[in-house]
């Protein structure tokens, strides 16, 4: 009985139960993680006694299928030598850990070469429980990070939800707000100041503008016949409800 990979088997095992089951490594100083062990060795010399071989023992993680090489490999940091070497290494150690998600992480976040190559004699099973912390911390940032996108999704959602409803009682429709401008005695043109809203309609498109002359707005007109530009008198309502519309489109 080869008592080395009795231990790698333990160890691999013992990693795997807490990670399975608790979702975390206890410190292997602890009373917890060193009762685990022994259990887990004991079934380990138990299944090699008997000529069994383990799916998880080190031995089958060598000979079995290789994982699948991570999709995003970031480049490895050091001296070129260094970089080399640990590239090597690298992907030796990962071909060796079945977990895509902490292949993934390792492929995308270890990047110094020192780190490969200062942890290229641990057994794949100790190295896994000796990054199990950061792994664990990074599993936490990673949940936390996409919890604040979904409620920022879920408020943006919301938003958008609320201002259809204030356009759809309103009644404000693209339609309507074409025929508000038409209705609108025309003047000369004047300089144009900020964008207030774009309206499109069969083959019209009017761009309206604010400008310096606050009783005024301006309206760059395109249609099947050409071009034109007119001013038309500034109408808070008109205003309120192009902003509001323009919102309900940003957010659709």
């Amino acid at each position: 009985m080869d008592l080395k990979l009795v231990r790698e088997e333990a160890i691999e095992r013992t990693t795997r139960f807490f990670w399975d089951n608790r979702g975390f490594v206890p410190s292997e100083d602890s009373d917890e993680w060193e009762a685990e062990y022994r259990r887990q060795f004991e079934l380990a010399k138990t299944r090699h006694a008997n000529g069994v071989a383990a799916p998880a023992d080190a031995a089958a993680a060598r000979t079995a299928t290789p994982a699948a090489e991570p999709r995003n490999l970031a480049e490895l940091t050091g001296a070129p030598t260094q970089i080399r070497w640990a590239a090597s290494l690298r992907a030796d150690r990962l071909r060796e850990i079945r977990d895509p998600d902490i292949r993934e992480w390792l492929a995308t976040t270890w990047t110094r070469a020192k780190s490969w190559i200062d942890t290229q004699e641990l057994p794949t099973s100790v190295f896994l429980q000796r990054i199990a912390p950061h792994y664990q911390e990074y599993c936490k940032k990673a949940d936390q990070e996409a919890r604040i996108r979904t409620q920022r999704h879920q408020a943006q959602q919301a938003a958008a939800a609320a201002i259809r409803q204030q356009v759809e009682e309103a009644g404000i429709t693209v339609e309507g707000m074409i025929e508000l401008v038409d209705l609108c005695d025309r003047s000369p043109s004047v300089p144009l100041n900020a964008k207030l809203g774009e309206l499109d309609h069969q083959d019209r498109n009017l761009r309206i503008f604010e400008t310096h002359d606050p009783a005024l707005l301006m309206v760059l007109e395109k249609d099947g016949t050409g071009r034109s530009e007119y001013a038309i008198e500034r109408d808070e309502g008109l205003v309120a409800d192009l902003i509001l519309l323009m919102k309900a489109a940003a957010l659709a």
